[in-house]
Protein backbone atom coordinates (compact mmCIF):
# COMPACT_ATOMS: atom_id res chain seq x y z
CA UNK A 1 0.00 0.00 0.00
CA UNK A 2 1.14 3.52 -1.01
CA UNK A 3 2.22 5.89 1.77
CA UNK A 4 0.91 9.45 2.96
CA UNK A 5 1.76 11.67 5.27
CA UNK A 6 0.11 12.73 8.50
CA UNK A 7 -1.11 16.24 6.30
CA UNK A 8 -2.24 14.52 3.16
CA UNK A 9 -4.30 12.55 5.10
CA UNK A 10 -5.46 15.09 7.58
CA UNK A 11 -6.86 16.99 4.79
CA UNK A 12 -8.24 13.79 3.07
CA UNK A 13 -10.07 12.73 5.98
CA UNK A 14 -11.42 16.70 6.12
CA UNK A 15 -12.21 16.22 2.89
CA UNK A 16 -14.05 13.13 3.16
CA UNK A 17 -16.18 14.12 6.23
CA UNK A 18 -17.03 17.23 4.81
CA UNK A 19 -18.37 15.47 2.01
CA UNK A 20 -20.50 12.67 3.73
CA UNK A 21 -21.28 13.03 6.96
CA UNK A 22 -22.62 16.70 6.53
CA UNK A 23 -25.94 16.17 4.58
CA UNK A 24 -28.39 17.08 7.31
CA UNK A 25 -25.89 20.21 8.22
CA UNK A 26 -25.83 21.20 3.95
CA UNK A 27 -29.60 20.36 3.58
CA UNK A 28 -30.47 23.05 6.49
CA UNK A 29 -28.20 25.69 5.23
CA UNK A 30 -29.27 25.56 1.73
CA UNK A 31 -32.88 26.14 3.05
CA UNK A 32 -31.53 29.40 4.40
CA UNK A 33 -29.29 30.28 2.00
CA UNK A 34 -30.92 28.58 -1.52
CA UNK A 35 -28.29 27.21 -3.92
CA UNK A 36 -28.40 30.52 -6.48
CA UNK A 37 -25.65 32.59 -8.19
CA UNK A 38 -26.46 35.58 -5.05
CA UNK A 39 -25.05 32.47 -2.73
CA UNK A 40 -23.05 29.88 -4.67
CA UNK A 41 -20.01 31.63 -3.66
CA UNK A 42 -20.86 31.83 0.20
CA UNK A 43 -21.46 27.69 0.07
CA UNK A 44 -18.73 27.10 -1.05
CA UNK A 45 -16.57 29.23 1.15
CA UNK A 46 -18.64 27.98 3.99
CA UNK A 47 -17.62 24.69 2.96
CA UNK A 48 -13.96 25.21 3.14
CA UNK A 49 -14.47 27.12 6.11
CA UNK A 50 -15.82 23.84 8.57
CA UNK A 51 -13.10 22.18 6.33
CA UNK A 52 -10.18 24.39 7.58
CA UNK A 53 -11.46 24.10 10.86
CA UNK A 54 -12.14 20.32 10.89
CA UNK A 55 -8.22 20.33 9.17
CA UNK A 56 -7.29 22.58 12.01
CA UNK A 57 -8.45 20.60 14.87
CA UNK A 58 -6.78 17.19 13.28
CA UNK A 59 -3.46 19.53 13.27
CA UNK A 60 -3.37 19.72 16.72
CA UNK A 61 -4.65 16.53 17.98
CA UNK A 62 -2.63 13.67 15.34
CA UNK A 63 0.41 13.34 15.29
CA UNK A 64 2.59 10.04 15.07
CA UNK A 65 1.15 8.11 17.54
CA UNK A 66 -1.85 9.97 17.72
CA UNK A 67 -2.72 10.08 14.27
CA UNK A 68 -4.77 6.73 14.26
CA UNK A 69 -6.40 6.35 17.01
CA UNK A 70 -7.64 10.22 16.58
CA UNK A 71 -9.19 9.18 13.42
CA UNK A 72 -10.50 5.96 13.80
CA UNK A 73 -11.99 7.44 16.57
CA UNK A 74 -13.74 10.25 14.52
CA UNK A 75 -14.45 8.32 11.77
CA UNK A 76 -16.64 5.46 14.23
CA UNK A 77 -18.05 8.58 16.52
CA UNK A 78 -19.24 10.72 13.30
CA UNK A 79 -20.88 7.65 11.66
CA UNK A 80 -23.16 7.43 14.69
CA UNK A 81 -23.58 11.26 14.37
CA UNK A 82 -24.01 11.54 10.87
CA UNK A 83 -26.83 8.31 11.44
CA UNK A 84 -28.91 10.22 13.98
CA UNK A 85 -28.75 13.67 12.47
CA UNK A 86 -29.88 12.23 9.16
CA UNK A 87 -32.76 9.79 10.48
CA UNK A 88 -34.34 12.21 13.22
CA UNK A 89 -32.58 15.60 12.31
CA UNK A 90 -31.69 16.20 16.38
CA UNK A 91 -28.26 17.77 18.06
CA UNK A 92 -25.44 16.20 18.94
CA UNK A 93 -25.04 19.36 22.05
CA UNK A 94 -23.49 18.30 25.95
CA UNK A 95 -27.48 17.50 26.76
CA UNK A 96 -27.61 14.47 24.02
CA UNK A 97 -24.14 13.37 25.08
CA UNK A 98 -25.25 13.53 28.86
CA UNK A 99 -28.39 11.27 27.42
CA UNK A 100 -26.10 8.58 25.13
CA UNK A 101 -24.20 8.07 28.18
CA UNK A 102 -26.83 7.31 30.93
CA UNK A 103 -29.16 5.72 28.25
CA UNK A 104 -29.47 1.81 29.54
CA UNK A 105 -29.13 -1.16 27.42
CA UNK A 106 -32.99 -1.85 26.53
CA UNK A 107 -32.88 2.08 25.74
CA UNK A 108 -30.08 1.82 23.43
CA UNK A 109 -31.24 -1.32 21.98
CA UNK A 110 -34.81 0.77 20.93
CA UNK A 111 -32.57 2.71 18.87
CA UNK A 112 -30.72 -0.04 16.44
CA UNK A 113 -31.70 -0.69 13.32
CA UNK A 114 -30.57 -1.83 9.59
CA UNK A 115 -29.48 1.45 8.46
CA UNK A 116 -27.88 2.11 12.03
CA UNK A 117 -25.35 -0.48 11.02
CA UNK A 118 -25.07 0.44 7.35
CA UNK A 119 -24.01 3.65 8.62
CA UNK A 120 -21.73 2.52 10.86
CA UNK A 121 -20.00 0.13 8.74
CA UNK A 122 -19.89 2.32 5.18
CA UNK A 123 -19.57 5.55 7.23
CA UNK A 124 -17.58 4.16 10.66
CA UNK A 125 -15.68 0.25 10.45
CA UNK A 126 -14.65 0.34 6.38
CA UNK A 127 -12.63 3.97 6.56
CA UNK A 128 -11.35 3.06 10.07
CA UNK A 129 -10.03 -0.63 8.46
CA UNK A 130 -8.12 1.57 5.69
CA UNK A 131 -6.29 3.87 8.31
CA UNK A 132 -5.57 0.87 10.51
CA UNK A 133 -4.17 -0.87 7.35
CA UNK A 134 -2.14 2.69 5.81
CA UNK A 135 1.49 3.28 5.43
CA UNK A 136 2.14 6.74 6.95
CA UNK A 137 5.22 8.66 5.90
CA UNK A 138 6.83 10.08 9.41
CA UNK A 139 8.98 12.82 8.69
CA UNK A 140 11.85 13.60 10.40
CA UNK A 141 11.26 15.63 14.03
CA UNK A 142 12.39 18.92 12.21
CA UNK A 143 10.42 18.43 8.85
CA UNK A 144 7.49 16.98 10.54
CA UNK A 145 7.23 19.93 12.52
CA UNK A 146 7.89 22.36 9.61
CA UNK A 147 5.25 20.70 8.53
CA UNK A 148 2.50 20.73 10.95
CA UNK A 149 2.91 24.60 11.06
CA UNK A 150 2.38 25.15 7.28
CA UNK A 151 -0.45 22.70 8.09
CA UNK A 152 -1.83 25.43 10.77
CA UNK A 153 -0.55 27.77 9.29
CA UNK A 154 -3.15 27.62 5.60
CA UNK A 155 -5.95 26.52 7.92
CA UNK A 156 -5.93 30.00 9.86
CA UNK A 157 -5.26 31.53 6.33
CA UNK A 158 -8.00 30.11 5.12
CA UNK A 159 -10.15 30.72 7.20
CA UNK A 160 -9.40 34.10 7.50
CA UNK A 161 -9.69 34.69 3.82
CA UNK A 162 -13.15 33.36 3.96
CA UNK A 163 -14.41 35.39 6.14
CA UNK A 164 -13.13 38.86 4.57
CA UNK A 165 -13.78 38.29 0.86
CA UNK A 166 -17.41 37.26 2.15
CA UNK A 167 -17.56 39.06 5.22
CA UNK A 168 -21.59 40.29 4.46
CA UNK A 169 -22.69 36.31 4.26
CA UNK A 170 -20.88 35.56 7.64
CA UNK A 171 -21.83 38.79 10.07
CA UNK A 172 -25.40 37.39 8.76
CA UNK A 173 -24.36 33.86 9.22
CA UNK A 174 -22.64 34.44 13.04
CA UNK A 175 -25.76 36.75 14.25
CA UNK A 176 -28.76 35.51 13.11
CA UNK A 177 -28.40 31.69 12.11
CA UNK A 178 -26.42 30.17 14.81
CA UNK A 179 -28.65 27.35 14.99
CA UNK A 180 -27.06 26.27 11.41
CA UNK A 181 -23.28 25.62 13.04
CA UNK A 182 -25.19 22.88 15.63
CA UNK A 183 -25.50 20.47 13.09
CA UNK A 184 -21.61 20.31 11.79
CA UNK A 185 -20.39 17.13 12.16
CA UNK A 186 -17.58 16.61 13.53
CA UNK A 187 -17.25 20.12 14.79
CA UNK A 188 -19.87 20.50 17.11
CA UNK A 189 -20.20 17.75 18.52
CA UNK A 190 -16.43 17.22 19.82
CA UNK A 191 -17.50 20.79 20.65
CA UNK A 192 -19.82 19.55 23.22
CA UNK A 193 -18.24 17.03 24.42
CA UNK A 194 -15.30 19.38 25.55
CA UNK A 195 -18.02 21.00 27.35
CA UNK A 196 -19.45 17.66 28.69
CA UNK A 197 -15.99 16.70 29.96
CA UNK A 198 -15.26 20.10 31.41
CA UNK A 199 -18.59 20.12 33.37
CA UNK A 200 -18.05 16.21 34.20
CA UNK A 201 -14.78 17.05 35.83
CA UNK A 202 -15.60 20.52 37.62
CA UNK A 203 -18.45 17.98 39.36
CA UNK A 204 -16.13 15.26 40.72
CA UNK A 205 -14.50 18.04 43.32
CA UNK A 206 -17.74 19.39 44.12
CA UNK A 207 -19.55 19.20 48.00
CA UNK A 208 -23.39 19.02 48.51
CA UNK A 209 -24.69 22.75 49.13
CA UNK A 210 -27.95 21.87 51.78
CA UNK A 211 -30.48 24.20 51.01
CA UNK A 212 -33.73 25.56 52.93
CA UNK A 213 -31.95 24.32 56.30
CA UNK A 214 -34.91 26.35 57.85
CA UNK A 215 -37.57 24.39 56.55
CA UNK A 216 -40.26 22.24 58.97
CA UNK A 217 -43.75 21.15 58.79
CA UNK A 218 -45.31 23.38 62.08
CA UNK A 219 -46.93 20.98 64.66
CA UNK A 220 -49.88 22.62 64.33
CA UNK A 221 -50.32 20.66 60.78
CA UNK A 222 -51.66 17.28 62.33
CA UNK A 223 -52.96 16.02 58.90
CA UNK A 224 -50.99 13.30 56.98
CA UNK A 225 -50.08 14.37 53.46
CA UNK A 226 -50.05 11.41 50.89
CA UNK A 227 -48.86 12.94 47.57
CA UNK A 228 -47.96 10.87 44.54
CA UNK A 229 -46.09 12.87 41.84
CA UNK A 230 -46.12 10.98 38.24
CA UNK A 231 -43.33 12.49 36.00
CA UNK A 232 -44.21 11.72 32.67
CA UNK A 233 -42.06 10.46 29.38
CA UNK A 234 -41.67 12.08 26.32
CA UNK A 235 -45.69 13.74 26.34
CA UNK A 236 -47.17 16.14 24.68
CA UNK A 237 -49.94 18.70 25.90
CA UNK A 238 -51.77 18.30 22.66
CA UNK A 239 -51.89 14.83 22.34
CA UNK A 240 -54.55 14.87 25.60
CA UNK A 241 -57.86 14.78 25.11
CA UNK A 242 -58.18 16.98 28.43
CA UNK A 243 -56.54 19.68 26.56
CA UNK A 244 -58.71 19.65 23.23
CA UNK A 245 -57.09 17.05 20.94
CA UNK A 246 -59.88 15.57 19.08
CA UNK A 247 -59.12 12.02 19.66
CA UNK A 248 -59.93 10.27 23.42
CA UNK A 249 -56.77 9.48 24.59
CA UNK A 250 -58.09 10.41 27.76
CA UNK A 251 -61.18 8.09 28.21
CA UNK A 252 -60.35 7.26 31.99
CA UNK A 253 -58.91 10.68 33.59
CA UNK A 254 -62.36 12.10 31.85
CA UNK A 255 -64.01 10.12 34.55
CA UNK A 256 -61.79 11.60 37.46
CA UNK A 257 -62.24 15.10 38.67
CA UNK A 258 -59.16 15.87 38.01
CA UNK A 259 -57.84 19.46 36.89
CA UNK A 260 -55.25 19.47 33.29
CA UNK A 261 -53.19 22.60 32.70
CA UNK A 262 -53.31 23.44 28.93
CA UNK A 263 -50.39 26.30 28.77
CA UNK A 264 -47.23 24.24 30.53
CA UNK A 265 -43.74 24.65 29.76
CA UNK A 266 -40.78 22.22 30.39
CA UNK A 267 -37.29 22.96 31.29
CA UNK A 268 -35.89 21.74 28.18
CA UNK A 269 -36.29 18.91 26.09
CA UNK A 270 -34.54 16.03 27.31
CA UNK A 271 -34.43 14.18 30.39
CA UNK A 272 -30.91 14.60 31.65
CA UNK A 273 -31.72 18.09 31.45
CA UNK A 274 -35.33 18.54 32.60
CA UNK A 275 -35.52 15.97 35.53
CA UNK A 276 -32.93 17.78 37.76
CA UNK A 277 -34.51 21.00 37.10
CA UNK A 278 -38.16 19.57 37.92
CA UNK A 279 -36.90 19.16 41.65
CA UNK A 280 -34.27 21.48 41.68
CA UNK A 281 -34.97 25.03 43.42
CA UNK A 282 -33.50 26.84 40.82
CA UNK A 283 -35.39 29.29 37.91
CA UNK A 284 -34.66 27.34 34.74
CA UNK A 285 -32.88 30.40 33.37
CA UNK A 286 -29.94 29.66 35.99
CA UNK A 287 -30.40 26.39 36.29
CA UNK A 288 -27.41 24.02 35.02
CA UNK A 289 -26.98 20.73 35.70
CA UNK A 290 -23.36 20.25 37.33
CA UNK A 291 -24.80 23.16 40.39
CA UNK A 292 -28.06 20.73 40.36
CA UNK A 293 -25.88 17.53 40.81
CA UNK A 294 -24.17 19.25 44.34
CA UNK A 295 -27.01 21.16 45.07
CA UNK A 296 -30.20 19.57 47.55
CA UNK A 297 -33.38 19.33 46.00
CA UNK A 298 -36.85 19.47 47.21
CA UNK A 299 -36.42 15.52 48.02
CA UNK A 300 -33.94 16.88 50.25
CA UNK A 301 -35.66 19.49 52.06
CA UNK A 302 -38.96 16.83 52.38
CA UNK A 303 -36.75 14.28 53.60
CA UNK A 304 -35.06 16.56 56.52
CA UNK A 305 -38.58 17.63 57.31
CA UNK A 306 -39.49 14.45 58.24
CA UNK A 307 -41.72 13.53 55.34
CA UNK A 308 -41.16 9.65 54.26
CA UNK A 309 -40.36 9.95 50.35
CA UNK A 310 -39.91 7.38 47.98
CA UNK A 311 -39.10 7.29 44.15
CA UNK A 312 -40.11 4.93 42.08
CA UNK A 313 -38.51 4.52 39.07
CA UNK A 314 -39.73 2.53 35.53
CA UNK A 315 -37.42 4.52 33.17
CA UNK A 316 -33.06 4.72 32.91
CA UNK A 317 -32.61 6.41 36.36
CA UNK A 318 -33.41 9.93 38.40
CA UNK A 319 -30.39 11.42 36.75
CA UNK A 320 -29.25 12.11 40.35
CA UNK A 321 -32.36 13.27 42.00
CA UNK A 322 -32.95 10.83 43.82
CA UNK A 323 -29.67 9.49 45.26
CA UNK A 324 -30.09 10.40 49.02
CA UNK A 325 -33.54 8.90 49.21
CA UNK A 326 -35.11 5.21 49.24
CA UNK A 327 -35.18 4.77 45.54
CA UNK A 328 -36.54 1.44 43.71
CA UNK A 329 -36.25 0.37 39.82
CA UNK A 330 -39.02 -0.87 38.42
CA UNK A 331 -37.84 -1.96 34.99
CA UNK A 332 -36.44 -5.65 36.45
CA UNK A 333 -39.11 -8.20 37.64
CA UNK A 334 -37.56 -8.52 40.26
CA UNK A 335 -39.56 -5.16 41.65
CA UNK A 336 -42.19 -5.02 39.23
CA UNK A 337 -44.76 -7.68 38.89
CA UNK A 338 -46.63 -6.40 35.46
CA UNK A 339 -44.05 -7.53 32.61
CA UNK A 340 -44.17 -8.41 29.16
CA UNK A 341 -41.96 -7.30 26.35
CA UNK A 342 -40.93 -4.87 28.56
CA UNK A 343 -42.08 -3.66 31.86
CA UNK A 344 -45.21 -1.68 32.77
CA UNK A 345 -45.67 1.63 34.59
CA UNK A 346 -48.77 -0.04 36.20
CA UNK A 347 -46.93 -2.10 37.99
CA UNK A 348 -45.24 0.31 40.24
CA UNK A 349 -48.48 0.70 42.39
CA UNK A 350 -48.46 -3.27 43.37
CA UNK A 351 -46.04 -2.46 46.31
CA UNK A 352 -47.42 0.69 47.22
CA UNK A 353 -50.48 -0.13 49.61
CA UNK A 354 -47.52 -2.28 52.14
CA UNK A 355 -44.91 0.62 52.14
CA UNK A 356 -48.29 3.21 53.08
CA UNK A 357 -48.64 0.44 55.98
CA UNK A 358 -44.94 0.17 57.33
CA UNK A 359 -45.20 3.98 57.57
CA UNK A 360 -47.48 4.75 60.07
CA UNK A 361 -46.11 8.09 61.16
CA UNK A 362 -45.29 11.38 59.27
CA UNK A 363 -46.08 12.67 55.66
CA UNK A 364 -45.57 10.35 52.70
CA UNK A 365 -43.91 11.83 49.47
CA UNK A 366 -43.74 9.59 46.31
CA UNK A 367 -42.23 10.17 42.53
CA UNK A 368 -42.99 7.49 40.11
CA UNK A 369 -41.08 7.89 37.10
CA UNK A 370 -42.57 6.76 33.89
CA UNK A 371 -41.78 4.90 30.60
CA UNK A 372 -44.66 6.52 29.07
CA UNK A 373 -43.97 7.82 25.49
CA UNK A 374 -40.09 7.06 25.11
CA UNK A 375 -39.33 6.59 21.85
CA UNK A 376 -38.65 5.90 19.18
CA UNK A 377 -40.24 2.23 19.65
CA UNK A 378 -43.92 4.01 20.49
CA UNK A 379 -45.25 0.73 19.67
CA UNK A 380 -43.58 -0.85 22.69
CA UNK A 381 -44.94 1.01 25.12
CA UNK A 382 -48.29 0.01 25.85
CA UNK A 383 -50.15 -3.52 26.10
CA UNK A 384 -51.64 -4.84 23.07
CA UNK A 385 -54.95 -4.13 24.35
CA UNK A 386 -53.99 -0.48 24.49
CA UNK A 387 -54.08 -0.51 20.61
CA UNK A 388 -56.91 1.51 19.81
CA UNK A 389 -55.79 3.67 17.00
CA UNK A 390 -54.58 1.52 13.98
CA UNK A 391 -52.66 0.92 11.65
CA UNK A 392 -49.48 1.48 13.88
CA UNK A 393 -45.72 2.18 13.28
CA UNK A 394 -44.07 -0.92 14.32
CA UNK A 395 -40.39 0.01 13.95
CA UNK A 396 -37.87 2.63 15.24
CA UNK A 397 -37.13 3.97 11.96
CA UNK A 398 -39.74 6.42 12.29
CA UNK A 399 -39.36 7.92 8.90
CA UNK A 400 -40.17 4.58 7.62
CA UNK A 401 -43.61 4.73 8.57
CA UNK A 402 -46.74 6.77 7.79
CA UNK A 403 -47.90 9.95 9.41
CA UNK A 404 -50.96 8.46 10.18
CA UNK A 405 -48.92 5.20 11.50
CA UNK A 406 -46.93 7.44 14.16
CA UNK A 407 -49.39 9.98 15.66
CA UNK A 408 -51.49 6.71 16.30
CA UNK A 409 -48.71 4.48 17.97
CA UNK A 410 -47.80 7.62 19.85
CA UNK A 411 -51.68 8.10 20.46
CA UNK A 412 -51.97 4.53 22.01
CA UNK A 413 -49.10 5.13 24.75
CA UNK A 414 -50.67 8.05 25.85
CA UNK A 415 -53.75 6.21 26.23
CA UNK A 416 -52.20 3.69 28.35
CA UNK A 417 -50.82 6.25 30.59
CA UNK A 418 -54.02 8.05 30.35
CA UNK A 419 -54.73 4.43 31.79
CA UNK A 420 -51.97 4.12 34.31
CA UNK A 421 -52.88 7.69 36.02
CA UNK A 422 -56.71 6.66 36.57
CA UNK A 423 -55.54 3.21 38.47
CA UNK A 424 -52.92 5.80 40.35
CA UNK A 425 -56.21 7.84 41.37
CA UNK A 426 -57.98 4.66 42.34
CA UNK A 427 -55.31 3.34 44.37
CA UNK A 428 -55.52 7.01 46.09
CA UNK A 429 -58.55 6.88 46.87
CA UNK A 430 -58.67 3.50 48.17
CA UNK A 431 -56.79 4.94 51.04
CA UNK A 432 -60.18 5.77 52.63
CA UNK A 433 -58.83 6.97 56.19
CA UNK A 434 -55.74 9.05 57.83
CA UNK A 435 -54.40 10.99 54.32
CA UNK A 436 -55.37 13.68 52.38
CA UNK A 437 -54.64 12.46 49.50
CA UNK A 438 -53.53 14.50 45.59
CA UNK A 439 -51.80 13.46 42.57
CA UNK A 440 -49.65 15.61 40.22
CA UNK A 441 -48.66 14.47 36.82
CA UNK A 442 -46.32 16.40 34.63
CA UNK A 443 -44.06 15.58 31.72
CA UNK A 444 -40.41 15.83 31.30
CA UNK A 445 -40.76 17.34 27.69
CA UNK A 446 -42.40 16.92 24.56
CA UNK A 447 -41.64 15.34 21.00
CA UNK A 448 -41.65 16.17 17.87
CA UNK A 449 -43.18 13.27 15.57
CA UNK A 450 -41.93 14.15 12.03
CA UNK A 451 -43.23 17.67 11.79
CA UNK A 452 -40.66 19.65 9.53
CA UNK A 453 -38.95 16.49 9.31
CA UNK A 454 -37.70 16.47 12.84
CA UNK A 455 -38.04 13.56 15.20
CA UNK A 456 -37.95 12.80 19.09
CA UNK A 457 -36.48 15.57 21.53
CA UNK A 458 -33.40 16.73 22.57
CA UNK A 459 -33.05 19.87 20.44
CA UNK A 460 -31.49 22.93 22.30
CA UNK A 461 -34.16 25.63 23.64
CA UNK A 462 -33.46 28.59 21.58
CA UNK A 463 -34.18 26.03 18.24
CA UNK A 464 -37.17 23.67 19.66
CA UNK A 465 -39.96 23.69 17.97
CA UNK A 466 -43.05 23.84 21.23
CA UNK A 467 -43.94 20.53 20.59
CA UNK A 468 -40.84 19.42 22.86
CA UNK A 469 -41.42 21.91 25.64
CA UNK A 470 -45.20 22.42 25.49
CA UNK A 471 -46.41 19.14 28.07
CA UNK A 472 -49.30 18.24 30.37
CA UNK A 473 -49.83 18.43 33.98
CA UNK A 474 -52.71 17.24 35.46
CA UNK A 475 -53.35 17.77 39.60
CA UNK A 476 -55.81 15.58 41.31
CA UNK A 477 -57.41 15.80 44.98
CA UNK A 478 -59.12 13.57 46.84
CA UNK A 479 -62.27 14.09 48.85
CA UNK A 480 -60.15 13.24 51.69
CA UNK A 481 -58.35 16.41 51.45
CA UNK A 482 -59.76 19.72 53.46
CA UNK A 483 -60.36 21.67 50.99
CA UNK A 484 -60.82 24.39 53.13
CA UNK A 485 -57.06 24.81 52.85
CA UNK A 486 -56.58 25.27 49.25
CA UNK A 487 -58.31 27.64 46.62
CA UNK A 488 -59.54 24.81 44.56
CA UNK A 489 -62.29 27.31 42.79
CA UNK A 490 -59.03 29.54 41.63
CA UNK A 491 -56.96 26.97 40.71
CA UNK A 492 -59.75 25.14 38.12
CA UNK A 493 -60.01 28.75 36.93
CA UNK A 494 -56.24 29.24 36.08
CA UNK A 495 -55.53 26.64 34.16
CA UNK A 496 -54.91 28.67 30.91
CA UNK A 497 -52.20 30.72 32.68
CA UNK A 498 -48.43 30.33 31.72
CA UNK A 499 -46.68 28.25 33.92
CA UNK A 500 -43.53 25.69 34.02
CA UNK A 501 -41.34 23.12 35.92
CA UNK A 502 -40.20 26.30 37.73
CA UNK A 503 -43.70 25.77 39.24
CA UNK A 504 -43.19 22.99 40.42
CA UNK A 505 -40.58 23.21 43.43
CA UNK A 506 -42.79 25.73 45.54
CA UNK A 507 -46.03 23.83 44.47
CA UNK A 508 -44.73 20.67 46.32
CA UNK A 509 -43.76 22.70 49.29
CA UNK A 510 -46.78 24.59 49.33
CA UNK A 511 -48.81 20.75 49.27
CA UNK A 512 -46.58 19.12 51.99
CA UNK A 513 -47.02 22.46 53.92
CA UNK A 514 -43.17 23.24 54.54
CA UNK A 515 -42.63 26.59 55.64
CA UNK A 516 -39.35 27.71 54.81
CA UNK A 517 -37.54 30.93 53.24
CA UNK A 518 -36.96 29.02 50.02
CA UNK A 519 -40.78 28.81 49.27
CA UNK A 520 -41.89 31.50 47.24
CA UNK A 521 -45.87 31.84 47.33
CA UNK A 522 -45.85 33.27 43.82
CA UNK A 523 -44.52 30.48 42.31
CA UNK A 524 -46.68 28.35 43.57
CA UNK A 525 -50.06 27.21 41.37
CA UNK A 526 -51.72 26.74 44.61
CA UNK A 527 -53.31 29.37 46.63
CA UNK A 528 -53.20 28.11 50.18
CA UNK A 529 -56.35 29.83 52.39
CA UNK A 530 -53.83 29.66 55.79
CA UNK A 531 -51.21 31.63 54.18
Amino acid sequence: MKSVTCSKLILSVALLLLLFYNFTFFRHLTEVYPVNAKNVGFLISLAVFFGSITVLLFALACHKYTIKPVLIIIFMTSAGAAYFMDTYNVVIDDSMIDNIIKTDMAEAQDLLSFKFAVYLLLLGVLPSVVIYKLNILHLSPTKAIISRFKLIAASIITLVAMVLIFSNFYASFFREHKPLRFYTNPGYYLYSSGKYASSFFAEAHGELTPIALDAKIPPSDQDRELVILVIGETARADRFSLNGYKRETNPYLQKQNVISFTNFWSCGTSTAYSLPCIFSGFDHTQFDKASARYTENVLDILQRTGVNVLWLDNNSDSKGVATRVPHFDYKTPVNNPVCDIECRDIGMLSHLKSYIDKHPVGDIFIVMHQMGNHGPAYYKRYPKEFEKFTPVCKTNQLEECSQEEINNTYDNAILYTDYFLSKTIDFLQSIKKGFESSMIYVSDHGESLGENGIYLHGLPNMIAPDVQRHVPAIFWFGNSYDQSEINLKLLKSRVNENFTHDNIFHTLLGMMEVKTLSYDKNMDMIEHFDD
